[in-house]
């Protein structure tokens, strides 16, 4: 086992899984401290680097595109405080940073894992029920709506229509943006068979953003609607995100079918569900679906 543990936080590779934990140093940033510790799986990782400086180092793991959603969602537009792939290190510190990252690089090459991009998410994303508030509304999403609320600082067009719910079957796509400079950031839900072109500021469908303190908080609520979106490798006008092999399952789905009768791909399928329950990825009812699903196969 490896473990560096910093005032930015604390980051533990068992062999199998990356733990990383924010700090509770006051620069950690307030998109960190409210997704908590983050587990992810080593085949997930695309990467894992460190840099050097004069008054600190810096970690940083390289993710495989598509397994994500909070990447996904954001792009990779979060700002250094707020990315949760990285870590800030001590100088006297550098020996164990190294030594970390040689024993992930190290476990990738065992595994022969590949850096190529996923077609399925292999970490679950934000927990729900959750709700944000910035720029000018709130956002709430409890696994199955969002609801969007206006404050006094909305315009007059957008809030004059009141508040909304969009049921995840509604929306197409998930976006957040920040604020750049003069330029205004945003999260916005694009919705199938609707679509718009307004800015933020007068999308009903949307909360604009103007570069304060809460903006990325906003991106949690991205990243929970998106890891129930179908994933971007799906098929257009496909309703389900094909599911990879170790990933985690969206409430009520289980494993698509296998192409052949492989009996010990079954069988190594359901060593992964059982992994996968004991690691708290899948809740009892969801392991019993999928197994179920497996067994009918055998």
């Amino acid at each position: 086992m490896a473990e560096i543990i910093q005032r930015d936080g604390t980051w533990v590779f068992d062999g199998e899984a990356l733990r990383l934990t924010p700090g509770r140093d006051r620069n950690v940033g307030l998109l960190r401290r409210e997704l908590g510790e983050l587990v992810v799986p080593l085949r997930a990782l695309a990467g894992v680097s460190f840099e050097q400086g004069k008054k600190g180092g810096r970690l940083r793991l390289r993710l495989r595109d598509g397994a994500d959603p909070l990447l996904q969602a954001t792009g990779g537009r979060l700002t250094e405080p707020h990315d949760p792939y990285q870590l800030l290190v001590e100088s006297d510190r550098y020996g164990v940073a190294e030594y970390l990252v040689e024993e992930v690089r190290r476990a990738l090459l065992l595994d022969r894992i590949a850096a190529d991009p996923v077609d399925a998410y292999l970490l679950p994303g934000p927990a729900v029920p959750l709700t944000a508030s910035a720029g000018d509304g709130t956002a709430s999403f409890d696994g199955e709506r969002v609801r969007l609320e206006w404050n006094w600082k909305t315009e007059e067009s957008k809030a004059s229509a009141g508040a909304r719910t969009l049921g995840v079957a509604e929306i197409e796509g998930v976006e957040w943006q920040p604020a750049v400079g003069l330029e205004n950031g945003c999260l916005r839900f694009r919705l199938r068979h609707a679509p718009t072109k307004a800015p933020a500021k007068h999308d009903p469908n949307a909360v604009e953003l103007w570069g304060f303190k809460r903006d990325p908080l906003m991106a949690l609520v991205a990243a929970a609607v998106q890891a129930r979106l179908p994933h971007p490798s799906a098929a257009p006008g496909d309703a389900t995100a094909p599911i990879a092999s170790g990933t985690a399952l969206p409430p009520g789905a289980v494993p698509a079918p296998a192409s052949g009768p492989d009996h010990d791909a079954l069988l190594r399928r359901l060593r992964e569900l059982g992994e996968l329950r004991r690691d708290g990825v899948l809740t009892e009812d969801e392991f019993t679906m999928a197994k179920q699903a497996v067994l009918k196969r055998l």
